[in-house]
């Protein structure tokens, strides 16, 4: 069996916090999953959670959304 790769794990990460970031904006505003999406998509957050240097993604989606809410 082969083991994922780091941009396989990063990927993965980065796609379950970026789902959870839009079902806590929906559940903190009662906003729209399309307006969700655009303010968690548009947040100076997306870029250094995409970034995988910075290994962002391996923090809590609850962690992510302190910081996106900053």
């Amino acid at each position: 069996m082969n083991q994922p790769t780091h941009h396989q794990i990063a990927t993965y990460l980065t796609d379950y916090a970026l789902s959870e970031l839009v079902k806590y904006v929906i559940e903190d505003t009662g906003c729209s999953i399309e307006e969700a999406m655009e303010r968690v998509y548009n947040s100076p957050l997306m870029a250094a959670l995409q970034d995988e240097e910075g290994e962002l993604y391996v923090q809590s989606p609850a962690h992510l959304y302190e910081l996106m809410n900053k």
